[in-house]
């Protein structure tokens, strides 16, 4: 039971509150930040108490081992969930994707690819066409050609690609609302210490990975790298409830999150390192060596996972998988630094785009029919997209293709390079009769061109800078090979040789891209790295990463991710922006002139209907304890729903307690009268070491102390006395104030 020792004189019983007997204490309400300081402290506290222990029995030895452990089995247990549901979408998506076009007569379940391997009849140059696979319109209506055959497959697709939309908005809108979008922004605040019931949950997990297969499956503009990092955190928050140690403090849970971070990106792109340091770089707010290793265990272990899974049955992680082995030259500095700058430039419009039309959504009655804007939108990706074979197709098999480096036995389009014929050019017989003339491009190349350009309209970030980065290429291509002889060009071709890789300017173009909308940077090329498997191409992918970032910082500085939280008002506190103004705490803090007195509680002399009053009238997250109203020596500070708990539990366990009981803070107890009702005692609960500064602060070393320590508020004193109250929110809405942008901004709803 709750109730302690007992007074002389038969006095009433006191009641001393522990926050390991009263259910709730320590705990948070739905849309409130986390107190780092608190739960880091209650963690220590823990990890003694088990250490001490540990030397007294057997039995408690094995328990502090097990608890060590804990963590590691945690990884391992992410890693193999991630990957497992990574595979798993990889394959659904990949299915459902050629499902818009035919099926296979073979089986149901297998896509193209896969049901025309078995066949015999296929040839090399048409190897997606086999008679076990049929169209729609060879199926419904027996046509295989003619003008026929493409409008029945043609009304098929958009038939197919808006009833994959219609079930991803309906189940997202019926079953799980915070499973929309990408899920990063709200993952970077999550991991700031805001609380999110919900968003992380089982039925965010079962409608995020259900509908993310349909929404790629849609032929949407959209990719699945994203929603992984949600899906991966989902998995991360189910499985930290077995485990008490992080079932309990919010902190130790969002280390956990960090790694699922890293998993995320682990199984999007097959880049494990690169995982572990887009945590650390982009969405981690706090980030321990301990931390960095378990990021590094749990990508592995879900890599690994993936790789047994063989979604793609090429041996890779992802689709786009690569391996160029032609060097390249100095001068191609240029050209990549030209992709760099190109990826800035559209990085800083895709943002301002997105939030432009967020906005719209938002303030207007567009946002109050989500279900017809996603079949609208559906309808009209649908509409463009089938006529053209490179939007047709998924992002990641677009990807793919581009990166490509085109061999001998290649029958894409864009390794449609022709040998010329005596009618050409003496220039362009010259370069045949020297053996380049392989390379030179053919019809089918040009015809893919163009097909690229028009698809430049609507396709993801990074399939933009893949597709621009691919035309450059086979420009630059084109241009050593035909003027092999200018001193510029001269040893970058020779017979039997490529002079220039154009998969390698998509992949940097790619990366480009990416990183205009993202603003990673070290992440970025290693996770471009990994996909490649050469080491030197990181100078490439470095200077176009770094010149992007450039260029697209001195166009806005917020990325995709930064610009979202804003907009939605998360009370977010970004560790790269600089506070650069000469402000004070006395003039953030609250009470300002004219407003209400601070609301405080007393060491002693209140009653419990005092305190249910205040709290009734008030919505703050808590409220500071000072020793009189006439005194106000700062003695401590309480959280409201430590508060409302413990005076529940009071008035439902402690005998006597009335409306006129004693509320007391105080470590002795005060004399009292016998016929007093007895008094509840709530010092358990208080935090005697509260953050203070004094009002001749600057606001720059306070915004330090909140980023670093992850602080929900400080309290302000001068020579003791208790002046005010500095929260996150006080702080986020003043250097909105100093940036001239609406204060009223950060209210998150």
């Amino acid at each position: 039971t709750p109730f302690t020792g007992i007074v002389p004189n038969n006095s009433p019983k006191l009641m001393d509150l522990l926050d390991d007997t009263v259910p709730g204490i320590g705990t948070y309400e739905d849309f409130n930040t986390i107190d780092w300081v608190r739960e880091k402290s209650k963690d220590r506290d823990r990890h003694r108490e088990i250490t001490n222990k540990s030397k007294q029995s057997t039995v408690a030895l094995l328990f502090s081992i097990s608890d060590a452990f804990s963590g590691w089995l945690l990884m391992l247990l992410i890693g193999l969930m991630s990957g497992a549901l990574a595979g798993g979408i990889d394959i659904a998506a990949h299915w459902m994707t050629d499902l818009k076009e035919g099926v296979c007569l073979n089986g149901l379940w297998f896509n193209h690819e896969h049901c025309c391997w078995a066949s015999n009849e296929t040839t090399f140059q048409e190897r997606d066409k086999c008679p076990q696979w049929k169209s729609w319109a060879e199926l419904m209506v027996g046509v295989s050609e003619g003008p026929g055959l493409y409008v029945v497959n043609y009304f098929m697709y958009m038939c197919w690609a808006l009833l994959f939309a219609f079930l991803a908005v309906i189940l997202v809108r019926a079953f799980a609302p915070y499973a929309c979008g990408s899920g990063i922004p709200e993952i970077k605040t999550v991991l700031s210490g805001f609380i999110i019931r919900g968003y992380l949950g089982k039925w965010t997990l079962i409608i995020k990975t259900i509908t993310l297969v349909l929404a790629v499956s849609s032929g949407l503009s959209l990719g699945k790298e994203g929603p992984l990092v949600h899906v991966a955190c989902c998995c991360a928050n189910i499985l930290c409830h077995f485990f008490t140690k992080y079932r309990r403090n919010e902190a130790k849970r969002r280390e956990v999150l960090s790694a699922a971070s890293a998993v995320g990106v682990s199984v999007a792109f097959g880049a494990p390192i690169g995982g572990v340091l887009f945590s650390l770089e982009e969405v981690s707010y706090y980030f321990p060596l301990k931390t960095l290793w378990r990021s590094f265990f749990a990508a592995l272990v879900a890599a690994f996972t993936l790789r047994s899974i063989n979604p793609f049955g090429n041996s890779r992680l992802v689709l786009f998988y690569v391996e160029f082995h032609t060097p390249w030259h100095l001068l191609e500095l240029i050209p990549f630094v030209l992709l760099g700058i190109f990826g800035g430039l559209w990085g800083a419009f895709f943002i301002r785009a997105n939030i432009a039309w967020c906005r719209l959504r938002k303030n207007t009655c567009l946002g109050h029919y989500p279900v017809l804007e996603v079949v609208v939108v559906t309808l009209l990706t649908a509409f463009l997209a089938f006529p053209i074979e490179y939007t047709r197709m998924s992002s990641s098999e677009l990807i793919s293709e581009l990166f490509n480096d085109c061999g001998l036995l290649d029958s894409s389009k864009l390794c449609g390079y022709t040998s010329n014929s005596g009618s050409a050019s003496g220039s362009v017989n010259a370069t045949a009769a020297n053996g380049l003339g392989a390379r030179l491009a053919g019809p089918d190349l040009y015809t893919a061109m163009w097909q690229l350009a028009l698809a430049l309209l609507f396709i993801p970030s990074m399939a933009v800078g893949a597709i621009a980065g691919r035309l450059l290429g086979v420009c630059m291509e084109q241009l050593a090979i035909r003027h092999h002889e200018r001193d510029i060009f001269r040893g970058w071709c020779s017979p039997g040789a490529d002079c220039i890789t154009p998969g390698l300017y998509a992949m940097v173009g790619a990366a480009a891209c990416l990183g205009g909308v993202t603003r990673m940077t070290v992440s970025l090329v290693v996770i471009m790295f990994e996909l490649t498997g050469g080491l030197e191409y990181i100078v490439p992918l470095m200077a176009a990463a770094m010149t992007s970032k450039w260029v697209a910082d001195a166009l806005g500085r917020e990325s995709i991710y930064e610009a979202h939280i804003r907009l939605n008002g998360y009370p977010f506190l970004e560790a790269k922006e600089e506070f650069r103004h000469k402000t004070l705490a006395t003039d953030v803090m609250r009470p300002r002139r004219g407003d209400p007195l601070l609301s405080v509680l007393t060491e002693s002399g209140m009653t419990v209907e005092e305190v249910e009053r205040l709290i009734a009238d008030t919505t703050y997250s808590g409220f500071p304890v000072v020793i009189s109203q006439q005194s106000p020596r700062l003695v401590g500070f309480v959280l409201r729903r430590d508060l409302v708990i413990s005076l529940e539990n009071a008035r439902r366990n402690q005998e006597g307690v009335v409306s006129m009981s004693p509320i007391l803070f105080t470590e002795c107890d005060p004399p009292m009268s016998p016929s007093a009702p007895p008094a509840v005692k709530l010092r358990s609960i208080l935090d005697l070491s509260p953050f203070t500064v004094t009002v001749h602060t600057p606001m720059e070393i306070v915004v330090d102390i909140f980023r670093k320590l992850g602080l929900r508020q400080c309290l302000v004193i001068q020579n003791g006395r208790l002046l005010g109250i500095i929260t996150k929110k006080d702080i986020l809405k003043h250097m909105a104030q100093m940036a001239n942008r609406d204060p009223d901004s950060i209210l998150f709803n």
